[in-house]
């Protein structure tokens, strides 16, 4: 789960605890089935919490998905965050980026799961991932690194073939996810205007530990 601030008493925290246990069950429900009919008793059951706690925390089921949505897509970015620092080429952000997803299917996958399943409708939104991606991409293009074009196509690209890659690592457990990210990472760069000789090598470097 994403880090906060803690909460300041005792009913604040037990707000929070109540609230975060909901959240973990909507992502849960998200990951194993994306079922999102479940009823609100299910659950309450799934988070052990009263039924009533519910609507003490969101007004509708709607907005808890949303919310257990948006806790996986922050979680997301604060992992690639702990794992990317100290990487300053916008290359070998978005390679790294690639090849860290492709692993996190087997190291995090409740939460690929979620992403696979609902990530589609957020690349473009101010949250998570998404606006650490345009940030590299901007830094990229404004530095000559990448072509420059439309942030928000580039972004489309980015996305869009990154949820590729996850759905392969779920769909297709016999294909080498390794082999299948750099590849994928590789023919990214390209696209976005990296020299072919460049973009492989920079595909290829060695990558940070996720443990």
């Amino acid at each position: 789960m994403p880090t906060s601030a803690p909460p300041s008493n005792r009913f604040e925290r037990r707000r929070a605890e109540t609230r975060g246990a909901l959240v973990r069950a909507a992502r849960r429900i998200l990951a194993e089935t994306g079922d999102t009919s479940v009823s609100i008793q299910v659950i309450a059951e799934r988070a052990d919490v009263g039924f009533g706690s519910f609507y003490n925390h969101f007004d509708s089921k709607t907005e808890l998905f949303e919310a257990a949505v948006q806790d996986a897509l922050e979680e997301f970015g604060q992992t690639f965050d702990a794992h990317l620092a100290g990487i300053d080429d916008p290359a070998e952000l978005v390679a790294t980026g690639f090849r860290l997803s492709a692993r996190m299917a087997e190291s995090h996958p409740e939460l690929m799961q979620v992403l696979r399943r609902r990530g589609l409708g957020h690349i473009h939104a101010d949250n998570g991932l998404s606006r650490r991606a345009q940030r590299d991409l901007e830094v990229g293009m404004a530095s000559g690194r990448f072509t420059a074009v439309d942030p928000a196509v580039a972004l489309s690209a980015l996305g869009g073939t990154l949820l590729s890659l996850v759905e392969l690592r779920f769909a297709r457990p016999d294909v080498d996810g390794d082999d299948a990210a750099v590849n994928l990472a590789e023919m990214v760069l390209r696209m976005l205007g990296v020299p072919p000789d460049d973009a492989h090598e920079v595909a290829r470097r060695p990558l940070p530990d996720l443990a």
